[in-house]
């Protein structure tokens, strides 16, 4: 593959020979340019010229790309990729439905099962011949929680329901007080019963008139009409601030008639080697293998066998521990990127070019290699395999390296590296440096100022377990992936300990017109300074408000779609890409515009306005998480995945004699930008905190005051506390999987003799 000129996001004119059939890794800093090059140059040109080789009615229903900003992009081939987006799904989606295995069982119980419930279709949870009525084929039932939701001491004047979306005044709330049917004065403890049930019940299809309003209206109970909006639908598509509204006041049961099987009665009755398909499909991947290559019948036996190759491709990638019950939204963002996977490990097809991004995130150093394998495995096949990442491991086993940098942002954008991995190692670059360091454990660890006990946990695959984490120190948890460390730290920890500040791997809740600004609330503080300065109002200085370009709608660029062609994005002549109107960009302060402020670094922004004390700290906390060379009004939607989470991290600092959690915080970032990250965690408990961090990265768990390490391995065979102690001790553990890798790390990323031949 050919590319010239390649200019996306920060690329400086970029050129690059990229071999076909070959496994090439692009290695640099967060933020360098890796992606820029590889998903949104490489992989948006294939699949843009791809869609071009259909008819005008097809390519209308295809996603549209614009042309990525380069000279020449050639000598491509069809794209797969394979990211770290969440799988998303909903709650009818689980490991089995993404995976197509669990049609595979349905179609050996319509075939085998005793007795026999029907057709496929009637085996499915998803489908009205086979769920259960009760709950849907949700497997659970959602109720609205009285308790939560009302205060029965109150009346309804005095705000008696505490539903944020019935509070006093709103048009629902009116619904009850302003109708004539219930007395707004009268406590809900002593409403008759007829009146409670009116309240909360009634379902009648009764019209009343509110008091303001000219029409009249559809009356129902509180629980009737909730549940109706609410409950009866997945919440995962409400907003994020709707949906944590309504999960606080409702409480989710096992569904009482299937007891969580999510089918009807004649779909649990039918067995297949003495299991229904809900105990089936509630085993692990490997616990079901045995039970499927047990299975002879002459029709059967080749569907089972079909499941077995799946489920092996499962086990094969490390997901052994996953069961095919599990709902896809409880994937962590590298389990269900390793299922993405699966799909393509059957695949016969040959030529095509393979996109991952960071294949070994959430993995233990020990499965590493597992990924390694499948990468291998497709390129051997005849495809070309491009993969971002990070990992000493992967950068290992790559054919070809492409190293990004030198720096980040405005810093980044070069090619400082193209070759081999021999020559990655000896080359004058971050990644070269860093793969050539050596480092030690922590020896010197800082002594507890005290305990934390999580006692009897039982959780997932935690059965009373019992472990302590000292408070004013570094503590690192680590494990195989499944092993139990998020259940046990970032789930009864915090239920334990609610004041402690979780930063997880969720999305960064951002619009997109989220700015870095924006996110850490420096826009307002800075909008009122530019109002006081020129006696207007502050929504004049927001693009998103009055002080927004009407041409382009305060974006800077102007997207047309051309139905059938491509679209064409370009930047806004009016404003000139900058956002706003011409008259808010004349009023300045210090000679600087709104405009120029947002373009300036948050490095630099904290050198103008950092004597402001409602902005120093945010811009300070940018800084300290490593993303000072970020521009304040970037869009979020441009960060790459590391950058986003220190962004959120950025939100949480500087608080003292705090509790913090921190879940795989080097997702995404580069070997050098560990040392920041660790050096940002040592000043937080230097300043009187205690961190606790949920990590597999060797360098992370070198450097820490206390390590709990669980296992031995995933899901069943998990739940464990292995050892506790500082780092220095785990290197003596017998059994232990980090400590094996540990040791065999111990004196630096490529140290190891399987990697002096590379």
């Amino acid at each position: 593959m050919r590319i010239t000129g390649a200019r996306q996001h920060n690329l400086k004119d970029v050129a690059l020979e990229i071999p076909r059939g070959r496994l090439t890794v692009f290695t640099g800093v967060s933020g360098s340019g890796k992606s820029s090059v590889v998903f949104d140059t490489v992989a948006v040109e294939a699949q843009r010229q791809l869609a071009e080789t259909f008819g005008w009615f097809v390519r209308n229903r295809l996603p549209k790309y614009a042309r990525p900003k380069a000279d020449t992009i050639d000598r491509l081939s069809p794209v797969i990729v394979v990211d770290q987006r969440p799988v998303g799904g909903g709650a009818r989606s689980t490991v089995g439905t993404m995976t197509d295995i669990h049609a595979m069982l349905r179609v050996l119980y319509s075939r085998c099962g005793t007795p026999s419930a029907g057709e496929a279709t009637a085996y499915s949870f998803n489908d009205p011949a086979g769920m259960c009525r009760r709950c849907d084929g949700l497997g659970k039932v959602v109720r609205l929680d009285l308790e939560r939701a009302l205060d029965r001491a109150k009346s309804l004047n005095e705000g008696a329901i505490l539903l944020p979306m019935v509070g006093v005044g709103s048009a629902w709330w009116q619904l009850f007080a302003e109708t004539g049917l219930l007395d707004p004065d009268k406590p809900l403890a002593d409403y008759t019963e007829e009146e409670t049930r009116l309240l909360l019940y009634d379902d009648c299809g009764r019209r009343v008139r509110r008091a303001r309003a000219r029409n009249e209206n559809a009356y129902e109970g509180l629980v009737v009409g909730f549940h109706r909006q609410y409950v009866n639908r997945d919440v995962s598509g409400l907003g994020d601030k709707l949906r944590g509204a309504v999960q606080r006041f409702v409480r989710e049961d096992v569904c009482p008639e299937c007891a969580g099987a999510r089918l009807n009665a004649a779909a649990r009755t039918s067995v297949v080697a003495g299991l229904g398909i809900a105990e089936m499909a509630a085993l692990e991947a490997g616990e079901l293998i045995e039970v499927l290559r047990g299975i002879d019948d002459p029709v059967g036996g080749p569907v089972a066998q079909r499941a077995v190759a799946s489920l092996e491709r499962v086990v094969g990638i490390g997901l052994g521990y996953l069961s095919l019950d599990r709902e896809t939204g409880t994937l962590s963002g590298g389990e269900g990127q390793r299922l993405k996977m699966v799909r393509h490990l059957g695949s016969a097809l040959t030529g095509m070019t393979y996109v991952f991004d960071e294949p070994s995130t959430g993995l233990h150093p020990r499965d590493v290699s597992r990924v390694n394998e499948l990468l291998l495995r497709l390129r051997d096949k005849g495809n070309t395999v491009l993969v971002v990442e990070h990992d000493p491991d992967v950068i290992a086993v790559a054919d070809h390296v492409v190293d990004l940098g030198p720096g980040a942002g405005a810093d980044g954008g070069r090619v400082v590296y193209e070759g081999t991995v021999a020559g990655l190692i000896a080359a004058d670059t971050p990644t070269g440096r860093a793969l050539r360091r050596t480092t030690g454990v922590r020896t010197a660890v800082r002594p507890p100022t005290g305990w934390l006990t999580l006692s009897d946990v039982t959780l997932h695959n935690l059965d009373r377990v019992t472990v302590e984490v000292p408070t004013g120190a570094l503590t690192v948890v680590t494990g195989v992936a499944g092993s139990g460390k998020s259940s046990l730290f970032c789930q009864a920890l915090p239920a334990r300990y609610p004041e402690a500040v979780v930063v997880d791997q969720s999305a960064v809740g951002a619009s997109a017109r989220s700015t870095p600004a924006t996110y850490l609330g420096v826009m307002e503080p800075l909008r009122r300074l530019f109002a006081r300065a020129h006696g207007v109002p502050p929504a004049l200085f927001s693009a998103n408000s009055r002080g927004g370009c009407a041409t382009c709608r305060g974006r800077g660029e102007i997207r047309t779609d051309l139905a059938f062609m491509d679209p064409v994005t370009r930047t806004c002549e009016d404003c000139g890409g900058r956002r706003f109107r011409a008259e808010v960009l004349a009023m300045t302060v210090a000679g600087r515009s709104i405009a120029d402020v947002l373009e300036l670094t948050a490095r630099a922004a904290l050198d103008v306005l950092g004597g402001d004390p409602a902005m120093r700290p945010p811009l300070a906390a940018l800084c300290d998480v490593g993303l000072g060379y970020l521009a304040l009004g970037q869009a979020v939607s441009s960060l790459s995945g590391g950058e986003r989470q220190r962004l959120k991290l950025a939100t949480r600092l500087h608080r003292t004699g705090e509790l913090y959690v921190l879940d795989e915080p080097t997702t995404g970032l580069h070997l050098a930008d560990v040392d920041g990250l660790v050096a940002l965690l040592d000043r937080l408990v230097d300043a009187g905190n205690t961190v606790v961090v949920v990590e597999h990265d060797p360098e992370v768990v070198k450097r820490a005051d206390w390590v709990v390490d669980l296992g031995p391995e995933g899901g069943r065979r998990g739940g464990e506390v292995l050892f506790t102690g500082p780092p220095a001790e785990l290197l003596a553990h017998p059994y232990s999987p980090t400590a094996e890798h540990l040791r065999r790390r111990h004196h630096g990323p490529f140290a190891c003799p399987e990697f002096a031949t590379r």
